[in-house]
């Protein structure tokens, strides 16, 4: 079955190349495992195939059945019911194609000397003209620096410093009452969509390591993970290292609550600043001091660096492997700035994963 018309040659390239790539990485089999399979009717491949190359498409389903274009052997409900499939574990899916990709075809091309890293990171998911949307939250923009109405996503994303492949998501409400603008309709807490709106309500920082134990459930490895200060508290750093065997490269927060052993004390990160005597000249950075995280005590190096956007301000870089180099440190972390930004795939996700995840049975499931 062709799932874009063969009337044009671009139509004829692009279903080529996603039968291909659906054929090399068995993607009806991980469907079937996620529990998208069916027993009788349209066989799931020939859907799937079809909202797959109608992503590179220039028209839309309905652009196409109103055009008289349409060429696929099934009816649009049959799209919406594969859709709205709550049993299906998109986040699972996801999570599983992505370690296909990596194992089999990244990373046999990545040498052993470079380094792989998971890459954290969170976006705003704007609803600002809803009112009624199950679970929408009051989200801080920190682009904007203004409160908005929608969520935030949270992705992880995997990534050797030339390439980056998104591993999963998922959408965060608000994890206090105060800022929930809207309740969320009962639900069977044993279901997959109880299961997704109840780790909505949960703290970022907690749903992060559930992202990166799946992933490496799924077969997906990588030395360090790396996200910015939003997430760089000591419990996250003590549980990648001792339940995750994972080190960390991450922003350190400038906050006076946040203390790291330091010369036989606790000191914040502004007072181990100011004991210390900075690097001169053109050096890449202006002060590395060895420390201790959390209550563990697991070592760590602070790197601190010139901040590039104020002059007169710096920025602190935490790396649990002391071993790396100072310029190393720097180096890796800024993988995480050289990849493609997370919006990008906003497009992606929204068709695949529904735009309105909370009003229907499945959040992002």
């Amino acid at each position: 079955m062709s799932s874009i018309p063969h009337k044009t040659e671009n139509g004829n390239e692009i279903f080529d190349s996603a039968t291909k790539f659906l054929k090399e990485f068995q993607v009806g089999k991980l469907l079937f495992q996620c529990n998208a399979g069916k027993m009788k009717g349209i066989p799931v491949m020939d859907i799937f195939r079809y909202l797959f190359c109608l992503i590179f498409s220039d028209r839309s389903m309905y652009m196409q059945r109103k055009t008289g274009v349409f060429e696929g052997g099934f009816c649009k409900n049959t799209v919406y019911r594969f859709l709205n499939n709550t049993k299906t574990n998109w986040q699972r899916f996801t999570t599983l194609l992505s370690a296909r990709i990596i194992n089999n075809f990244m990373k046999p091309l990545t040498s052993d000397n470079r380094k792989d890293v998971f890459i954290i990171d969170d976006s705003l998911f704007d609803r600002s003209r809803s009112c009624k949307t199950e679970l929408l939250a009051r989200v801080f923009d920190h682009c904007s620096m203004k409160y908005k109405r929608g969520y935030r996503m949270l992705t992880l994303g995997w990534s050797d410093g030339n390439s980056f492949v998104p591993v999963n998501h998922c959408l965060l409400s608000a994890a206090e009452d105060k800022n929930l603008l809207c309740e969320a309709s009962s639900y069977d807490g044993r279901s997959l969509a109880g299961k997704r709106r109840r780790q909505s309500r949960r703290k970022a920082t907690e749903v992060m390591l559930e992202l990166i134990h799946m992933a490496q459930k799924s077969g997906l490895s990588a030395k360090y993970v790396l996200f910015d200060s939003w997430f760089s508290s000591p419990k996250v750093v003590a549980a990648l290292k001792q339940e995750h065997g994972l080190d960390t490269i991450a922003m350190v927060k400038k906050s006076s609550k946040i203390k790291y052993g330091y010369q036989d004390g606790r000191f914040n990160i502004k007072e181990i600043y100011s004991k210390n005597r900075k690097r001169r000249g053109r050096s890449k950075y202006l002060l590395s001091i060895n420390v201790t995280v959390g209550e563990e005590e697991i070592p760590a190096k602070i790197v601190c660096v010139r901040n590039k956007s104020k002059k007169k301000d710096w920025l602190a870089i935490l790396c649990t492997d002391t071993s790396l180099s100072e310029e190393e440190i720097i180096r890796t972390y800024g993988k995480r700035w050289g990849i493609i930004p997370i919006s990008a795939f906003y497009p992606l996700y929204r068709y695949f994963f529904n735009t309105d995840f909370f009003q229907r049975a499945n959040i992002m499931n």
